[in-house]
């Protein structure tokens, strides 16, 4: 037996929408229309236009606008949906019309056939509308905007900066925790300075902890909405004092402060604030990429690589090589960056495309800066768990490695000159012999001094080390 339908109508005509559905006319026409990718819209964004209604409604009915019972019927039926609601009743492609009307009527169509329901259903004398009542007082072209902002703030609040404070505190423990490992330090993957190991994970720390004050300067740029600016920025068939009450309703509604943006037009023609946000995460992904990478870099071997560090055994490596074991968690981090970076990439040209009062590319830019924020917070704990809290160094590695770095040589500059410690260097190296015994040979400095002066943990104190105290 085939699926049921029933005839919803809308401005244009009659359709057939699937007897299940609690949408209509016009959601099962944009469902007809646009089976692009298959990729329906994120539940965060699907929630914060439900926020938008609930707000809407309750704004709408203190100025009078609407009557009581539909007022608590929308709010009811914003309250009541559920999980499988959210992921059944909103399955429109995030490829349709570029302002997102289709999404906004999709959500306008749930919540009116609900609050309808509860009215007591057809029978009733007291329907609710979907574009009458449910988006009074609105337009597709401020509620996506406003759904934008709504969702990318609170998707950055209650997943991404957590994830990344939880990161920071395991980068930070860890450095105290191998503080004491002084390892050879590499510029242009050649040997360096030394440093400690604590310093190396502490510049990692510092990396994200900027990037967390990079993010949560965004936020108040995102609190300002494009809610009461209606179709371009006017407020046409808006109360004049609806922008600011919805704005105390959503703040009350999502427990975050939001308030109306100081210009409506630019809030609806243009997208900058999230081409910013997008701005800023890809600078995070940026920050993941060199940690994982750094990670597997000192992981690699364990026998022809680095092998200073050995990250937690995690699943085996290869389907042909027994006892193999990858770097998978950097590897999977790393990934996640370069998507996030070309996720950058397709919100800025996004962004660009407002026309004169509207940007025409708003769910697409919903879909790809939350996609992003859902990938960096996700990826972010999986680094602090599975790479960097467990890892283990190879001490003995190290110190081997830094006794025979020739670069230690730096420190003798200032007593023997730049070209004689060149010489040193250089005989070190070809030799295969710690830098110390070679200086013992080729300069007339006294054993103490030497040792000294050539100490690997006073080389990671910085300034100019001194051999006589």
């Amino acid at each position: 037996m085939g699926e049921k339908f029933r005839t919803e109508k809308d401005s244009l005509g009659e359709v057939q929408v699937p007897e299940w559905a609690l949408y209509g006319a016009q959601t099962q026409r944009a469902r007809d229309n646009f089976p692009v990718s298959g990729i329906s819209l994120p539940t965060e964004f699907i929630r914060a236009i439900v926020l938008i209604k609930k707000s809407a409604a309750q704004a709408n009915r203190e100025l009078g606008l609407l009557d009581a019972q539909r007022a608590d019927a929308i709010v009811a039926a914003c309250d009541g949906l559920g999980e499988d609601d959210f992921a059944r009743q909103f399955p429109l492609d995030i490829y349709q019309t570029g302002s997102g009307t289709s999404t906004n009527m999709n959500v306008n169509e749930v919540l009116a056939h609900i609050a309808n329901r509860n009215l007591g259903g057809s029978d009733s004398n007291l329907q609710v509308g979907a574009n009458d009542h449910v988006n009074m007082s609105q337009s597709s072209n401020d509620v996506i905007p406003t759904a934008i902002h709504v969702s990318t703030l609170l998707a950055g609040r209650d997943h991404l900066l957590p994830a990344l404070r939880h990161l920071h505190a395991v980068l930070t423990d860890k450095a105290a925790e191998v503080d004491d490992v002084v390892k050879t330090g590499r510029t242009h993957l050649m040997d360096a300075l030394p440093l400690t190991l604590g310093q190396e994970i502490g510049a990692w720390a510092a990396q994200i902890e900027l990037c967390r004050e990079r993010i949560r300067g965004v936020l108040p740029r995102l609190s300002q909405v494009a809610q009461g600016g209606t179709a371009i920025g006017t407020g046409l068939n808006a109360h004049p004092k609806f922008a600011e009450l919805f704005a105390q309703k959503l703040s009350a509604n999502s427990t975050q402060q939001f308030r109306p943006a100081d210009n409506l037009f630019a809030a609806i023609s243009c997208q900058d604030t999230a081409v910013e946000v997008s701005g800023q995460l890809k600078v995070l992904a940026v920050a993941l990429m060199k940690i994982a990478n750094d990670l597997r870099w000192m992981n690699s071997g364990p026998l022809a690589g680095l092998g200073e560090i050995e990250l937690q055994a995690l699943q085996p490596g290869s389907s042909i090589m027994p006892g193999k074991v990858n770097p998978v968690i950097g590897e999977s981090v790393a990934m996640v960056a370069a998507r996030v970076m070309g996720n950058d990439a397709t919100i800025a040209i996004a962004g660009q495309s407002g026309n004169f009062q509207l940007n025409v590319m708003l769910p697409l830019m919903a879909h790809t800066l939350l996609e992003s924020i859902r990938l960096l917070g996700s990826a972010a704990r999986l680094l602090a768990d599975k790479a960097v809290a467990g890892f283990s160094v190879n001490r003995e590695r190290v110190a081997e490695a830094l006794s025979r770095n020739p670069i230690l040589v730096t420190a003798l500059n200032p007593v023997i000159g730049y070209a004689k410690a060149a010489d040193v260097a250089k005989a070190a190296y070809r030799s295969g012999r710690p830098v110390l015994e070679v200086a013992r040979e080729m300069t007339d400095l006294e054993d103490a001094e030497l040792e000294k002066l050539l100490d690997p943990a006073r080389l990671t104190q910085g300034g100019i080390v001194s051999g006589d105290g």
